[in-house]
């Protein structure tokens, strides 16, 4: 069975959908306690294919314990602490601490591979429009999570030369089912959330806002047409580290995850405008003052030539299926 680590979480449930498509049993590793995920079917649940167990990733103990209930064989590892919910150090603390549970539990249940998370975050800094993953990364962070995830991509470095199969994967800008409705970092969730909720109570399409207004009913921030940012559906998300986690031979240590390409929110809006004729969002024009001079995006070519993704959903499908997802009584 593969291990995902949070799998009853945003980023989890997709990659557990994928490797049960793939064929494959899961062990949804959970602090919180609740149910699968919706992705997951009751069928799968009763026929013990998807499997959720009570799990802190800090706590060695209750690691060891789901290896005891279960031949565990890999390990995605997606747990982290919430983000904003602790003190930058405290979330440092509990991050680096849970990655290094779970490859202590790796090395001694002998599993295959262990694929660990790291973020697109970690190339703040770097120049240029195409983010490859032999580029040396900045030592500085802007924020406590590239902070992370690059401490935890020293430590799986450490781990692959010492003899455990680890690969990371740095995941861009995920939307889709089941994630956030609004995130800090690019507009598409918000946007698409606030289209549904507008078409279901049968308005229409607002005008832009101005600065430190929402350009869409609900939203928290400006949204401006020209920013762009790699976005990478959920869906598509879960089946790169499905493939990364089930591929016999990788050449690589690090894998980017993402899109491919900067899409910028007049795109997002147009695709929304299709979906949701009636709710399309209207942006601010230009972009915002912050924006960065060159629009960067993962370079996938690595994920694509070892593991044959290609991403299944363009930007008017992932739109749709979103907006789909959530006017059926989703909240997120």
């Amino acid at each position: 069975m593969i291990l995902v680590t949070g799998g009853r979480g945003f980023i989890g449930a997709h990659t557990v959908r994928a490797l049960l498509d793939l064929g494959e049993r899961c062990v949804l590793g959970q602090r919180a306690a609740g149910p699968p995920p919706p992705l997951v079917s009751e069928r799968e649940v009763r026929d013990g294919r998807a499997v959720v167990e009570p799990m802190d990733c800090t706590d060695l103990g209750t690691v060891l314990a789901a290896g005891r209930r279960h031949r565990v064989t890999g390990i995605v590892h997606l747990a982290a602490a919430g983000m904003g919910a602790s003190a930058p150090l405290d979330e440092l603390s509990a991050n680096t601490a849970g990655l290094f549970t779970v490859l202590r539990a790796a090395r001694e249940w002998g599993v295959g591979r262990v694929v660990v998370a790291s973020t697109i975050g970690v190339y703040a800094g770097v120049a240029g429009p195409s983010l490859r993953e032999d580029g040396p990364l900045p030592i500085a962070s802007p924020h406590p999570i590239p902070a992370g995830k690059k401490i935890a991509e020293v430590v799986a470095d450490v781990a692959a030369s010492s003899g455990l199969d680890v690969v990371t994967a740095r995941i861009g800008a995920i939307w889709g089912p089941l994630g956030r409705p609004s995130s800090p970092f690019f507009a598409a969730p918000r946007l698409v959330h606030a289209a549904a909720r507008h078409a279901a109570a049968g308005g229409a399409s607002v005008s832009p806002a101005a600065p430190g207004e929402g350009g869409t009913p609900g939203e928290a921030a400006p949204s401006y047409a020209g920013d762009a940012i790699d976005m990478c559906y959920a869906r598509d998300c879960g089946r790169a580290l499905a493939l990364l986690q089930t591929t016999a031979t990788l050449r690589h240590r690090t894998y980017n995850v993402g899109g491919g390409r900067a899409v910028a929110n007049q795109e997002v809006a147009a695709a929304i405008g299709r979906a949701v004729p009636e709710a399309g969002p209207v942006l601010l024009p230009g972009r915002s003052p912050g924006a960065p001079a060159v629009d960067a995006c993962l370079d996938i070519s690595r994920l694509r030539e070892d593991t044959g993704y290609a991403p299944e959903y363009d930007l008017d499908r992932a739109v749709t299926d979103y907006v789909g997802w959530l006017r059926a009584g989703n909240r997120r």
